[in-house]
């Protein structure tokens, strides 16, 4: 690694909590292990139960929970530091204990004392969590999504289906979005409640076959009148919308952190074997192309953690308006990741193609980011009309 890359780490590091820092170096000895099976993980297509227990028994699951409710809660970019160290490491492991942030965080914002009661010692007790937001014709389009949820004296009963459910198979608890049915404007309908594992009528139909992050389960799940107590409802009928928003501008910048792990990860591989591959009597990094190449993806690479940790700044200092710089750094990292997990390969030659070596893995792994949490062509779309005149 660069010596940029490296005073760019020390100069984040140095501004954590001694706290922090302990943690973040706690994750850093465990990924050795974790990186170690993620080759096996990836072939196999098997969970990591192993590195979730690893990471649980760190304490990593209580980290965005409030201490009233089993949490040990530390900073958002505590949180992606983490994410980012995971996802270097191992990219399936990365999203399935994201998720988890990603699922319970809006339980944490809007959710009653009540419901946090019910839910969140789950979480703290190591459980899992999915969200539940995309359907097979309603993907970056909420608005268009048709479960339903429909009232029934003091239960609601859920009818539908959704797609790409990451933990869908495996989790204990899921925030599960539809439209409530007495509302009829589709915006205004969208409403989000908690599903728990083993109710009546949830059925996983299938796990996706991947291209990458292959251990990360993948679900198509279905709801058959599925029941739950009206008390799941978080917020009021309707509110799913401004619900699913925050979510997301919470995530994007996970996804971000998870994509420049990728990034991280190809460019150290790469950087490694073309100081010690040799044509022509030369290592491959003397020759001055490929200097260029190496020098276009570090100076990048550094800017863009450079701007994810400015988010993470504008979340820790209570910003709230921030959608347009989340959606500007989960664009970008993604786009970078495989830029440089694609180019990692070119580096490597032959051998980058085959799966002996680890950016082969990694090119595909990082596809993915710049595809979930919204398309790059939907963040694009987000970015490019913020310029529009009000």
């Amino acid at each position: 690694m660069s010596d940029v890359l490296q005073r760019l780490d020390a100069e984040f590091e140095g501004s954590l909590s001694t706290e922090e820092q302990q943690v973040l170096d706690a994750v850093k000895g465990i990924c050795r292990d974790i990186a170690e099976r993620a080759e096996d993980f990836d072939r196999t297509g098997t969970f990591p139960w192993s590195n979730i227990e690893a990471i649980n028994a760190l304490g990593l699951n209580t980290m965005f929970l409030p201490e009233e409710y089993g949490g040990y809660p530390l900073s958002f970019r505590c949180y992606l530091a983490c994410v980012r160290e995971i996802a270097k490491a191992c990219a399936s492991t990365a999203i399935v204990w994201a998720t988890n942030f990603h699922a319970i965080k809006p339980v944490v914002e809007y959710a009653s004392d009540a419901q946090k009661r019910r839910f969140l010692p789950v979480m703290a007790e190591g459980g899992l969590a999915a969200l539940a937001i995309t359907e097979p014709s309603a993907g970056s389009d909420a608005t268009g999504m048709t479960t339903r949820f429909v009232p029934d004296g003091d239960e609601i009963v859920i009818t539908g289906s959704k797609t790409f459910i990451t933990n869908g198979d495996v989790a204990d608890l899921y925030l599960l979005f539809g439209k409530w049915s007495l509302i009829d404007d589709p915006r205004k309908a969208i409403s989000v409640v908690v599903v728990e594992k083993g109710a009546k009528g949830l059925e996983v139909l299938r796990l996706e076959d991947k291209m990458g992050t292959r251990a990360s389960s993948t679900a198509a799940i279905s709801f058959d009148e599925v029941r739950v107590p009206r008390s799941n409802l978080i917020g009021d009928p309707g509110d799913g919308l401004p619900i699913l928003f925050g979510s997301l501008n919470r995530s994007r910048p996970s996804i971000a952190a998870h994509a420049l792990g990728i990034a991280r990860a190809a460019f150290e591989e790469a950087t490694a074997y073309i100081n010690e591959r040799r044509q022509s009597g030369r290592a491959i990094i003397e020759f001055q192309g490929i200097q260029f190449m190496v020098a276009d993806l570090a100076v990048d690479l550094a800017m863009c953690e450079t701007w994810l940790w400015r988010v993470a700044a504008m979340v820790d200092g209570g910003q709230t308006d921030f959608g347009i710089e989340a959606s500007m750094a989960k664009m970008r990292a993604s786009d970078l990741a495989m830029q440089i997990a694609t180019d990692a390969v070119q580096l490597l030659g032959g051998y980058g193609y085959t799966r002996d070596y680890r950016v082969e893995r990694l090119m595909r792994d990082a596809k993915i980011t710049q595809i979930w949490e919204g398309t790059n062509q939907i963040h694009r779309q987000l970015v490019g009309r913020s310029f529009l005149r009000k």
